[in-house]
């Protein structure tokens, strides 16, 4: 029963916004092509150039990946949801042990 004012459609809201995975996203074999960038000819080169800084990074982070293989060894890298922390050497957090950045919850 709909008696608010302007009530004239039922909303799903954010229904699979968040959550389960919804299926299956790509199924990829062994040497299949996954990516074929397509563009004028007078645009090649700066086609090849995204590419080529595209490569140097170590997935959705900001670092290379010898660089966050260095960090990571020191333990003074943090997961950040599909990125990651560096941590610095600055301030209050730099007296802590490395990887003992955060103070857990029952401290």
């Amino acid at each position: 029963m709909l008696s608010c004012a302007g009530a004239d459609r039922l909303q799903t809201g954010m229904r699979g916004v968040f959550g389960k995975p919804q299926g299956t996203c790509a199924r990829v074999n062994i040497g299949q092509v996954l990516l074929s960038p397509r563009c004028k000819d007078s645009h090649r080169h700066h086609a090849h150039e995204a590419l080529r800084r595209a490569k140097r990074l170590l997935g959705f982070t900001k670092f290379s990946r010898t660089d966050y293989l260095r960090l990571k060894v020191e333990n003074r890298i943090v997961p950040d949801g599909v990125n990651a922390k560096a941590l610095g050497s600055h301030g209050p957090l730099a007296n802590r042990e490395p990887g003992k950045a955060f103070l857990s919850a029952t401290a």
